[in-house]
């Protein structure tokens, strides 16, 4: 992720050990801390983390089971279906997200330093211009420079320098599609996220968006203005369901089957299935490595030393570890970086699906994984993209935080938190709602649509006061640090309606 930003408190050595101890928020003045009540939540958070990621990696690799199908056969039918394979595979992702912040191994290979995938997996935006060709804009309009380009890249094209919107437009070849010499390969994806703005995005799952999806434009092919997305809405398969970009089936069609060699990589179509191919490739190998972390049984891996405690130093750690996923993420990540920055800007480029207008579930499911984490419990991820999850195999129902505050007499915060994610689920919902009724998130950051009574303006509030009870929570089980860390994002969440440094 470009805004990646974890606490340093989470590198230290774990807490002193401190002798008693006392609640606040109003509750029960007894020591807050029971080991054995905090690896009751410890193991469940681990049996969650492992469900999400198992089926994190189970549909990333029916995406590439998708994606061979319509390699092998490009025809509209399997092109939607690939595109439907990707929205379904976002489903689990979106739920893990709260286990970021903590140094586990979506964002550490060691537990110690931040060298994780999560970059290689879920980074954006896209400067979409160094992959593939795009129609380019100035001035107001959505495709300039900002949007497309990037400041450097690590991929071969320029020189590996920058590429502006006059570059694009001139070189529609310069790019790594269209620059034959350019070998496609997991090596070459290795180099996502290299320049100083980390538009250089290639790899992970956005980068496989693009090359699905292409750019959102209008019903014309050409450039939005930033006030005329509402006339330009897409849908996939259903009326309720936004689709976004509109990459035309001429781009795949003749791929691998109609040329001589199949393998010609001087055949463009080819160039970009196998883009395909490698990326969900390595998509499925970065979540394996994630997932295998949080397997069971595996001595020294991330869930044996998070599951393993015996002092109360240890509990009150590893209880950090969780709130910090959970707070970092409700404020700065999601209502800030994910939510703030486009909502204040009127910025398509900075919604986190801006290809396929998919940012309703992201913002869903984001903020579903943090009620997981504190309800303990799983539901499971939607199959059928209906807004249901159906798909239970790997549900989870366990002792979460809602049950340790309750037995350590934490009632007050307990009410407090429930009642705010209750809120943030009722505020995020109605952003889906629109979205399926044709108002997804670039229609709803349109400068005419931004007040007090938008769902993303509510929801970034929500999710600001969500932290904040969060935190609270955090100084009641004794935690000393802060849990929302406030180098995450530079926006004010408190007012939705300010621009983000």
């Amino acid at each position: 992720m470009k805004y990646q930003a974890l606490a340093a408190s989470l590198i230290a050595a774990s807490l002193l050990t401190a002798c008693g101890g006392s609640s606040s928020g109003g509750d029960d003045t007894s020591d807050p801390i029971n080991i054995e009540n905090v690896q009751k939540v410890l193991d469940t958070n681990a049996d969650i983390a492992w469900a999400t990621y198992s089926d994190a990696v189970d549909t990333a690799e029916a995406l590439k089971l998708a994606l061979q199908d319509f390699r092998e056969d490009p025809t509209q039918a399997n092109f939607d279906a690939a595109k439907k394979a990707w929205l379904v595979a976002r489903e689990p992702y979106g739920q893990t997200e709260v286990y970021r912040f903590r140094l586990s191994p979506i964002d550490s290979t060691d537990y110690e330093s931040e060298d994780g995938p999560e970059g290689d997996i879920n980074a954006w935006p896209l400067g979409e211009a160094l992959i593939d060709y795009v129609v380019t804009a100035t001035g107001d309009d959505d495709f300039g420079t900002d949007e497309i380009g990037v400041t450097a890249n690590s991929a071969g094209i320029n020189g590996n320098g920058a590429i502006d919107e006059d570059h694009a437009k001139n070189n529609q070849a310069d790019n790594i599609i269209g620059n034959t010499s350019v070998l496609i390969n997991a090596d070459l994806l290795a180099n996502t996220a290299t320049a100083t703005d980390e538009h250089d995005v290639i790899a992970g799952y956005h980068a496989i968006e693009f090359l699905l999806w292409g750019q959102d434009l209008n019903d014309e092919g050409d450039v939005t203005l930033g006030d005329d997305r509402d006339d330009a809405v897409k849908t996939h398969d259903a009326s309720n369901l936004a689709s976004g970009g509109q990459r035309p089936l001429s781009d795949f069609d003749d791929g691998y089957n109609t040329s001589d060699d199949p393998y010609n990589p001087n055949n463009l179509k080819n160039r970009r299935h196998k883009y395909l191919e490698v990326a969900v490739d390595k998509l499925i190998e970065d979540l394996t490595a994630v997932r295998d972390g949080w397997e069971d049984g595996v001595a020294d891996n991330y869930r044996d030393k998070f599951t393993t405690i015996s002092t109360r130093a240890e509990a009150i750690q590893r209880l950090k570890e969780i709130l910090t996923g959970m707070g970092t993420l409700s404020e700065g990540e999601l209502a800030g970086e994910r939510m703030q920055i486009s909502f204040s800007a009127n910025s398509q480029e900075d919604e986190h699906s801006c290809f396929s207008d998919n940012t309703h579930r992201d913002i869903w499911l984001d903020a579903e994984g943090v009620s997981n984490s504190y309800y303990g419990e799983y539901a499971g991820y939607d199959s059928t993209l209906d807004g249901t999850d159906d798909n239970t195999v790997r549900a989870v129902s366990g002792y979460g935080l809602d049950d340790y505050l309750a037995d350590a007499g934490l009632t007050e915060l307990k009410g407090e938190i429930e009642d705010a994610l209750t809120l943030t689920e009722t505020n995020y919902g109605l952003i889906d709602s629109a979205a399926r009724n044709g108002s997804p998130v670039d229609v709803l950051i349109m400068d005419a649509n931004r007040d007090s009574n938008n769902p993303m303006y509510k929801t970034i509030l929500s999710l600001n006061a969500q932290a904040g009870i969060i935190a609270d929570i955090a100084e009641a089980l004794d935690i000393s640090d802060s849990v929302v860390d406030d180098d995450a994002s530079e926006c004010d969440t408190s007012n939705p309606s300010s621009t983000c440094p």
